[in-house]
């Protein structure tokens, strides 16, 4: 059986990170669900600091990648069928 759940991963490019913020609001009351993806540069989170790690370049993409990409249609509910 196919799974009911269908999801797509969009990249943006907005001028401000409210632009953002009121994208994922009206999706959100349209009832569409988001979620930020998590990848790209991860290095300015809280969990690297201290962490040994060696980087590359100035990982541009990577961080746009965190930034600006995310996934919708997320359906967060799990039944006991799934």
């Amino acid at each position: 059986m196919a799974s009911p759940i269908s999801l797509s991963a969009a990249a943006i490019r907005a001028a401000s990170s409210s632009n953002i913020f009121e994208l994922f609001t009206c999706l959100y009351q349209n009832r569409v669900g988001t979620r930020l993806l998590f990848a790209g540069n991860l290095t300015p989170q809280p969990c690297m600091i201290g962490a040994n790690y060696r980087m590359s370049g100035e990982l541009t993409n990577t961080g746009n990648v965190m930034n600006n990409v995310f996934w919708i249609g997320v359906q967060a509910v799990l039944s006991r069928e799934m």
